[in-house]
């Protein structure tokens, strides 16, 4: 984010009051991930400092349309290279290295790319689409999230400057007053952007965080008070004081009371971000009778001179810190925070600084432009150096492995179950496992949590007689490579149903943060309509929630387990009403622990990745499936956990096989290997 003094002479008098709200909100944000408990919310800093960018940066480009008439764009893009890349861009260098050094394989690949991203600015896209995204569950917290904070602002940046001139453009032509066109070509950004905020943040929360479409209205937000500057001065003194300590006053409640339970940005985002608004816009009327009083003192304007380097450095220290030594107390993450204080203010000094005022670099707008093209290149080719460094091997690609064909015809016990420490060789190779996943995914057959509108695939013979469903979320769509398979060889047309983390039931669950899952329900609504009007002659189902909830009501864990057996057997008995077979396979083990990072760090132990078999499938979706089951007369039960898991501590790796690519889902070559079991259950249950 945009975290500095305009170094143009007479580009902008300086405000210390601005300056200390810097401060305010970059202490706000390293308090909260320190995990100081006072601080709940903390991450409404980042709020903060979109209405300071927004307003610093349109209040040059209003006074550049002003005396000029029209806005330079190369030098508009120079400042802010010169500005933000070489401290950025070396921030990403260093957090490339110590990802490459100190944070666990499995996830090394995925964060080299995250900083690849956050070189040219597309961050926050990357870490929305992975908020949603199930074949993502278990990547852990990245080292360089805080950068989707600055995509927003880069992304804003690329639009506002154009923007203002088809301004400048009207303006010679209408007549209009300069601020008067540019409030109103603000307006027709900022009030959509506001509204989709509030209404994404209740449908998908995840996705509105980070996207630059629910955040423009906040920049826009400081942009109208540099606009409506030269009417705000004109504010009686008293009345600004007062306003502008209440502004200050509420982004602290904003900062202590909402939580990480508050769905963001949203309704929610309006009180600190128009409390920031106004203690920015009345700051100059209030003069020393304003928060100036406190954001103006000296050690206030050093930190806010400093933000932009604390902000940068502080994130990735912690991340690495929390990966090389585990869960930090209270007093360790202080003293990273001291360490990231110290390093930001080498970073100012010897790199920010230098740049920015280099004479070189302001004779041009090309020099700084070039520059921090290389910068951002640099940056690009360090994440893609380490990811290509953390990459699989491949070195057992071209052999198959027996997986589940090395079990007997009853598994129960097989001592070729049994964990080992060590095997000559198994495929996926760990750092490659996430990708070993059904053609679902890349065929977009999967629906997001966000739609509620069925999506039709087909497998199988596409020709065949036969017309057989998978329905359910991603523990049935783990099944497609065997299915696919199974269909070509018996006839069958196989088309798919499926959504993320959405079972086939009629009755309601959570998705995340306790946030009914409605969209799911409506899909089920929809999906069932549509099997009970097609030609389906079967529907094969399995799914991964283990209950199911009422709206409004507290429920005990037994509780919710029988609400999804019931919504689970309403749907399954309109089907075999309607003379449509029903195959439920049983939902796979639920390891304790991440088995594909444990795999990753001790190849040559994989005893230490092995879990107890009984309590992963307590917790899994089998007692729900398994009452549902009892109750829906005619409905078959597949289960094929004997083979996943023969006896009661489940290995990792079984026939040369690496068994679970992510949470509770198996690897896609395991599947395959089961392949010939769940045919014969077929054919017992469909003949």
């Amino acid at each position: 984010m945009v975290q500095h003094r305009q170094a143009v002479k007479g580009a902008q008098e300086f405000r210390a009051d601005v300056e200390g709200m810097r401060a305010v909100a970059v202490g706000l944000v390293l308090l909260y991930h320190g995990g100081v408990p006072l601080v709940r919310a903390g991450f409404v800093g980042v709020d903060v400092f979109f209405v300071i960018s927004g307003f610093l940066i349109t209040s040059m480009l209003v006074r550049e349309v002003e005396g000029s008439g029209r806005v330079s764009l190369a030098r508009f893009y120079a400042r802010r290279a010169k500005r933000l890349l070489p401290a950025a861009v070396l921030v990403l260098l260093v957090t490339a290295a110590l990802v490459r050094f100190f944070i666990q394989r499995a996830d090394r690949p995925v964060f080299a790319g995250d900083v690849s991203w956050a070189a040219i600015y597309g961050l926050n896209w990357r870490l929305a689409d992975r908020s949603v995204d199930y074949l993502a569950e278990d990547v852990g917290v990245s080292p360089v999230q805080h950068y989707w904070s600055l995509s927003v602002e880069e992304q804003f940046y690329l639009v506002w400057p154009v923007l203002l001139l088809l301004v400048a453009w009207w303006v010679r032509r209408s007549g209009w007053s300069v601020r008067s066109a540019m409030a109103t070509g603000l307006s027709l950004v900022a009030v959509p952007s506001l509204v989709w905020s509030i209404a994404l943040t209740r449908r998908e929360p995840s996705i509105a965080f980070f996207v630059t479409t629910t955040r423009i209205w906040e920049l826009s937000t400081g942009a109208f008070v540099a606009i409506a500057a030269p009417e705000l001065a004109r504010l009686p003194r008293p009345a600004a004081a007062a306003a502008a300590w209440l502004g200050l006053a509420g982004v602290v409640t904003a900062a202590l009371v909402y939580s990480t339970h508050t769905p963001w940005p949203g309704m929610a985002a309006l009180l600190p971000t128009f409390a920031t608004a106004v203690v920015i816009g009345a700051g100059p009327a209030a003069g020393d009778a304003g928060p100036v009083r406190l954001l103006g003192i000296r050690p206030m304007v050093w930190i806010g001179a400093l933000s932009y380097s604390l902000y940068l450095w502080h994130w990735p220290l912690l991340v690495i810190a929390t990966a090389r030594w585990g869960e930090l107390t209270l007093l360790a993450s202080l003293a990273v925070l001291a360490l990231a204080t110290l390093a930001a203010w080498l970073a100012y000094r010897l790199v920010e600084n230098p740049v920015r005022h280099a004479p070189a670099m302001s004779r041009t707008a090309w020099l700084p432009l070039s520059v921090g093209a290389c910068l951002s290149l640099v940056g690009l080719g360090a994440g893609l150096l380490v990811a290509h460094l953390s990459s699989g091997s491949h070195s057992a690609e071209t052999r198959r492995p027996r997986g589940a064909a090395v079990l007997a015809a009853d598994p129960h016990d097989d001592p070729a179950g049994l964990p080992v420490d060590r095997v000559d060789w198994f495929v996926p190779d760990p750092l490659d496992a996430r990708k070993d996943v059904p053609v679902a995914y890349a065929d977009d057959c999967q629906v997001s949590p966000a739609s509620s509108e069925p999506v039709r695939c087909e497998y199988g013979d596409r020709a065949g007689s036969k017309t057989v469903a998978m329905v359910g979320d991603s523990k049935i769509v783990q099944w497609l490579p065997a299915l696919d398979r199974i269909a070509r060889r018996r006839g069958w047309r196989l088309v798919t149903y499926t959504k993320s983390g959405c079972p086939f039931t009629d009755s309601l669950i959570y998705l995340e943060k306790y946030e009914p899952y409605d969209s799911c329900l409506e899909w089920n609504r929809k999906v069932r309509d549509i099997l009970l009007r097609s030609s389906i002659d079967a529907v094969i189902t399995s799914h991964n929630k283990p209950g199911a909830i009422e709206r409004g009501r507290r429920m005990t864990h037994e509780e919710t387990i029988l609400q999804m057996a019931d919504g689970l057997h309403r749907h399954w008995k309109a089907l075999r009403a309607a003379g449509i077979e029903v195959v439920v396979v049983r939902d796979t083990p639920r390891p304790n622990l991440n088995v594909l990072r444990c795999v990753t760090e001790n190849p040559d132990k994989l005893t230490a990745c092995a879990y107890d078999r009984a309590p992963a499938e307590e917790i899994n979706a089998s007692r729900a499936q398994l009452q549902a089951v009892a109750r829906t007369p005619g409905v078959h039960w597949i289960d094929l956990n004997d083979a996943i898991c023969p006896t009661a501590r489940c290995a990792p790796v079984i026939g040369n096989a690496l068994v679970y690519r992510q949470g509770s889902h198996l690897t896609a070559t395991y599947v395959e290997t089961l392949t010939p079991r769940l045919d014969a259950a077929l054919r017992a249950a469909l003949p």
